[in-house]
């Protein structure tokens, strides 16, 4: 697995020098040890409050009070949905880069996506295209929207030459199983008449076959990724549409047209009815609409958790291999954190020897569930009662205090033994 190199990890410029040809004695290197710690702060977004990169700085600070002269790095990190194309950007040190494309409805829009520094990789977020946001500016149409102007942004970065796409989706208006993104890189879905069928989950199951004449091959020699986040199945009652349709604006006739129009696609795409029944039961394959149907079977992209593919790409285990203290976040810390998400992936990949601190604007864990999860401590920057507004309005400032409280502790600890 291709890992990209990182820039120069921002160290804090302060940190001595206490390697020594000579020995050292078990106290004397226990107290180096606790003065001169390495810290790893590497949180998720807040979602609404601070960016991933925001908050990791917030974390560095606020441990730097605590320890001036430690080896601090920042790792804004993510799980492959909103905010990982800031957050990978912030670690690649490039850019941000945009693109003319089309929202849900075709309308004209903009779009941002990432490059890695050396030119191999592009990031997109699908729901720069076809998020809802977009759309909410008018009544929602869940059977017309569509994944068009995603495909968009994949022909941009095409024509950039990298070999691999990182597509991380979720927050889609649309449920149209990926045909959308098939569409703009050439392919056809075509009814038994042969005319292409109208754009959007309301039209699949209309499509009688899929013409790929004129697709684009580099969309089968570049490397996909998707990013998933919920292990939803294509069809049935924990569908892309029984679940997701109505926050899509799917009332229950709607939901049925989608759930029987994905189904049908994966019957036309699949080589027997054996693997159609695969197709629709494949855990994550529900994630933003069915987008990993169309470019599983056309494309071969492999599917994987977003933790898991934002780790591989930005080194964290390397970034985590010496540390002694791991400072990591996110908005809620609760069950859901450990199953695949920021916390559970930075817990997996830090030494067991190290302090794993959650930072968390709230926390819905237990000390002895903590404990049982492998975190050290996690604590809410709330400093008192307070409205989501003000915690909001003063996270960066309130993760800062929270993570400097932290530190402060373990110090306290480290010095006591």
């Amino acid at each position: 697995m291709r890992t990209i190199p990182l820039p120069t990890m921002r160290l804090n410029e302060g940190m001595s020098d206490t390697s020594s040809t000579h020995s050292t004695s078990a106290p004397a290197a226990r107290t180096a040890a606790a003065a001169y710690p390495r810290i790893v702060c590497a949180p998720d977004s807040f979602k609404g409050s601070a960016s991933a990169p925001a908050a990791a700085a917030a974390l560095a600070r606020g441990s730097r009070t605590a320890y001036p002269h430690a080896a601090v790095t920042e790792l804004p990190f993510a799980d492959g949905g909103e905010g990982t194309l800031d957050a990978l950007l912030a670690v690649w040190g490039t850019p941000r880069r945009t693109v003319d494309t089309v929202d849900a409805l075709g309308r004209a829009a903009s779009a941002a996506f990432g490059i890695s520094p050396d030119g191999t990789t592009a990031v997109i977020e699908a729901a720069q295209a076809n998020g809802l946001p977009q759309v909410s500016d008018v009544p929602l149409q869940p059977e017309r929207a569509d994944t068009f102007g995603v495909g968009l942004i994949a022909r941009a970065v095409l024509d950039l030459g990298v070999e691999e796409i990182l597509l991380c989706i979720g927050g889609s208006a649309s449920t149209d199983g990926g045909v959308g993104i098939a569409a703009a890189l050439g392919a056809r879905f075509v009814d038994a008449s042969g005319a292409s069928v109208a754009p959007g989950g309301g039209g699949l199951a209309a499509v009688a076959a899929v013409d790929t004449t004129d697709l684009d091959p580099r969309a089968r020699t570049v490397r996909w990724r998707i990013a998933v986040d919920v292990d939803n199945p294509l069809t049935g009652p924990r569908g892309a549409a029984a679940v997701f349709g109505p926050q899509k604006g799917a009332d229950a006739e709607s939901v049925t047209v989608l759930d029987t129009g994905l189904g049908h696609l994966a019957e036309v795409l699949a080589a027997s009815p054996t693997e159609a029944e695969a197709l629709a039961a494949t855990p994550g394959f529900g994630a933003a609409g069915g987008i990993p149907l169309v470019l599983t079977t056309l494309f071969g992209a492999e599917v994987v958790p977003g933790s898991t593919m934002v780790a591989e790409t930005v080194g964290l285990a390397a970034a985590l291999a010496e540390a002694d203290i791991v400072l990591t976040g996110e908005g809620s810390f609760d069950s859901q954190s450990l199953g695949g998400k920021v916390v559970a992936a930075v817990r997996h990949h830090a030494p067991a020897s190290a302090r794993v601190i959650v930072i968390a604007g709230r926390v819905g864990l237990s000390p002895a569930q903590c404990r049982e999860a492998g975190i050290t401590a996690a604590l809410s920057i709330a400093p008192g009662p307070a409205d989501l507004t003000t915690l909001s309005e003063r996270a960066e400032a309130l993760i800062e205090d929270t993570a400097a409280h932290a530190c402060a502790l373990v110090a306290a600890g480290s010095t006591t033994q």
